[in-house]
């Protein structure tokens, strides 16, 4: 066995790191647009207000909004079948409550989907991909409030409803379960009541009780999305989105074993359970006791989550973890997961632990938990790239990265493994979503913008443009 034949090649981006245009078109602040520009040394922040003194990057991006045209001709000349992209809630509710929905901003991405009807390319559409509209943290406490679900489904039905014809793949949300990360849920919940001006993005304070009732309102929400969109068209396919990053036991001591079991349960599986299952799972609700959590869950909710469970389940994948109960052992760097450092495995720049086995063993585990078809929907190596003085990139360091892991995604089909598509991470050079810079590369192209947002935004092919093209042309089987 090997890839299938209707395999769904691709790229993905996300709105607030790719698109630009934030003030154009109508559209409104979101979150994102409140976050300056950070780097490996120095973190990102969050404002109250947008102000000259700071660069925020997600105000440009790497500029979509002014050139789709251009970047889809270059994902058509690489021979994608799909394209993941995010469509930003508050280009088409500028404030998120809005009575009625910005026709700028429809019409926008009606735009950038024929666009790729005209290639022939599919769109994978992200619903919400960190992007809150910044009036609903403001107006309301973020996703703690309860009226944010029926906002969100009201801005579904809005999309589904416009694009029903144009888009058949949708996520509702990206990496859903990073709200169980308190570090990184504090901020996602939209919960600033008690937000210091200028506080690093990881670092805005956490409250667990806000933290999980907001994310359950986001799998509520999701939930009802999901049966909303089949009523519309019931050729949707719509699924989950998943960090789904490996954990292993640093040590065979039983502990470990044990330890990593529960991160994965509680990490991971948290919210996938309740999207594909329709019902939390077993270690949920003891879990929330130990932290001193009680949901409201009311009875619709029970029936919606029931109601409302995923077509497919997509996930992003760039490293794996250690855990170990030896507090003394030494610490990776880099992943916002974290954990123990592994002596068998490389690190990138960024100290991300690089492993393709983590590919096929997170494939093999997921399928083998709820046996729906799987999509890989982010993965890459973010890595300096260096341009030289005839214009070339020569990153053979990514090559190397993506061809092991694709080896490793063809091992797992071979296994058995129902996966139907893969759209690695930053296809065309964007903004880092945990550090705000540019220097941190993902892409087959390379876009000329700087940390501080300096450059033409000129797009050059790198030497993984290429490669990547065969890959799609020989239909996985060319990788060298």
């Amino acid at each position: 066995m090997t890839f299938p034949k209707n395999f769904l090649w691709g790229g993905a981006t996300a709105a607030n790191q790719y698109e630009g245009g934030w003030n154009e078109g109508g559209k409104g602040e979101s979150l994102a647009d409140h976050m300056t520009a950070g780097s490996r040394v120095s973190p990102r922040r969050i404002t109250k207000k947008i102000e000259d003194t700071f660069y925020y990057p997600a105000s440009d991006g790497v500029d979509f909004y002014h050139r789709y045209k251009e970047d889809i001709a270059l994902m058509a000349e690489m021979g994608f079948k799909v394209f993941r992209m995010s469509i930003a809630w508050t280009r088409i509710f500028p404030n998120g409550n809005d009575v009625e929905p910005n026709e700028e901003g429809l019409k926008f991405y009606d735009n950038v989907f024929d666009e790729l009807n005209k290639y022939g390319i599919e769109p994978l559409v992200t619903i919400y991909h960190s992007d809150l509209p910044y009036n609903l943290t403001q107006e309301y406490d973020g996703w703690y409030s309860r009226e944010l679900v029926d906002l969100y489904v009201r801005y579904c039905e809005t999309i589904f409803t416009r694009y029903q014809n144009k888009v058949r793949y949708w996520l509702t949300f990206n990496e859903i379960n990073t709200m169980t990360l308190p570090f990184v849920g504090a901020l996602a919940s939209g919960y600033l009541k008690d937000l210091k001006d200028g506080a690093e993005i990881f670092k805005v304070g956490d409250n667990p009780q806000i933290r999980y009732q907001a994310l359950h309102q986001m799998l509520v929400a999701s939930a009802k999305a999901v049966k909303l969109g089949h009523e519309i068209n019931p050729d949707f396919q719509i699924g989950c989105m998943i960090a789904a990053a490996a954990t292993y036991p640093l040590t065979c001591n039983p502990k470990d074993i044990l330890l990593a079991q529960r991160r994965e349960q509680l990490v991971v599986d948290y919210c996938g359970d309740v999207q594909v299952r329709g019902e939390y799972g077993h270690y949920a609700f003891p879990y929330l006791a130990e932290l001193g959590v009680e949901l409201t869950i009311t009875d619709d909710d029970r029936q919606a989550l029931k109601d409302g469970t995923v077509d497919f389940y997509s996930f992003s994948q760039y490293s794996s973890n250690c855990v170990t109960s030896d507090e003394s052992a030494e610490k990776a760097s880099g992943n916002l997961i974290g954990g123990a450092k592994n002596p068998y495995l490389e690190a990138s720049d960024w100290g991300w632990q690089i492993d393709s086995e983590a590919m096929y063993f997170t494939l093999n585990r997921l399928y083998g938990r709820y046996g729906i078809p799987l999509m890989i929907v982010e993965n890459g190596l973010g890595a300096m790239d260096t341009v030289e003085a005839d214009g070339s990139i020569h990153d053979d360091y990514r090559i190397y990265y993506l061809k092991e892991h694709i080896e490793a995604m063809e091992r797992a089909i071979t296994n058995g493994v129902d996966l139907i598509g893969y759209t690695p991470w930053g296809c065309i050079d964007l903004v880092s979503g945990s550090t705000g810079e540019m220097d941190k590369r993902y892409g087959f192209v390379y876009v000329d913008k700087d940390n501080e947002g300096n450059g033409t935004f000129d797009r050059s092919r790198k030497d993984s443009f290429y490669w990547y093209k065969k890959v799609i042309e020989s239909n996985g089987e060319t990788l060298d």
